[in-house]
């Protein structure tokens, strides 16, 4: 009897223990910890290969194969790891030519009159920069000036090599304006204009000046290739006209055609073609 007893004490005493077991976790109720990033992670530095598209020099894939190939370098050493990250503060290479990673872009303004285009004006001054600022992510500059009272077309772009080209003093680009004066343009001043005139020792020569056809006199038409600054109001002011509206309705073939006064464009395909043919 005292066995039996012993026997049904030891079965509760056991079902005890196992009732005071701690209850053991599975590994999905473990708290899970945060994967931490890698050191010296950048999260501002880019694949290489994507780098080197949005530079315009060729697609992802491609730009992997000239990575492997050792044609592409980082602060002055070949890169050809696969999935190599960079700054934008890094010097990089692609077949020993520095690039940049913005995507160039081309921006067509019709200036209005009124609006500075130098980039720093005061606070009240109103900027042709200004029109254009929602126009790309990059930073634009104008190709070139027009000054304040002048309206009509304007370039604003981020490629550095085009700017320099297209304001070169070497490289005349084509040019044409109309012109409002305070009064009818006389047909001796007209052919002074025509045949070239002096102005501060330098000799002006015009391909074409034109009466606007179906209007006054003092409505004219002018085409050039200079550079220089303000060339067009220094012809008129040395003859003794004052202009009332100068308005540049063709710059390097791009034309105002669908462009109203205030408003912007990217150039076409077909305009970007032509102006790297110049």
């Amino acid at each position: 009897m005292a066995k039996e007893n012993n026997r049904k004490a030891g079965k509760r005493e056991g079902k005890s223990k196992e009732r005071n077991v701690p209850f053991k976790k599975s590994f999905s109720d473990k708290p899970k910890v945060p994967k931490q990033p890698k050191p010296n992670a950048n999260p501002d530095a880019i694949r290489l290969n994507k780098y080197i598209a949005n530079s315009g020099m060729c697609s992802r894939r491609e730009a992997d194969l000239y990575i492997a190939t050792g044609a592409v370098m980082v602060n002055g050493k070949v890169v050809n790891e696969m999935g190599y990250k960079v700054k934008l503060t890094d010097e990089v290479k692609f077949d020993g030519r520095r690039i940049n990673p913005e995507e160039k872009q081309y921006v067509l303004l019709n200036k209005p009159k009124g609006f500075s285009t130098a980039a720093k004006e005061g606070a009240e001054d109103k900027t042709a920069l200004a029109l254009v600022a929602n126009a790309s992510k990059y930073k634009l500059l104008p190709v070139g000036r027009l000054d304040r009272n002048t309206s009509g077309l304007l370039l604003f772009s981020n490629d550095g090599d085009m700017i320099k080209k297209l304001t070169n003093s070497s490289l005349l680009i084509r040019k044409i304006f109309q012109v409002t004066l305070d009064k009818n343009l006389k047909f001796e001043d007209f052919q002074k204009i025509q045949d070239g005139i002096t102005i501060e020792g330098n000799k002006i020569r015009v391909d074409e000046v034109s009466y606007v056809d179906n209007a006054p006199k003092s409505e004219i038409g002018i085409q050039l290739h200079s550079n220089k600054n303000n060339i067009v109001r220094k012809i008129f002011t040395h003859l003794g006209y004052d202009i009332i509206k100068l308005d540049r309705v063709v710059f390097a073939g791009l034309t105002k055609k669908d462009l109203p006064r205030g408003h912007w464009k990217h150039l076409t395909k077909q305009e970007l073609n032509n102006l790297m043919m110049l």
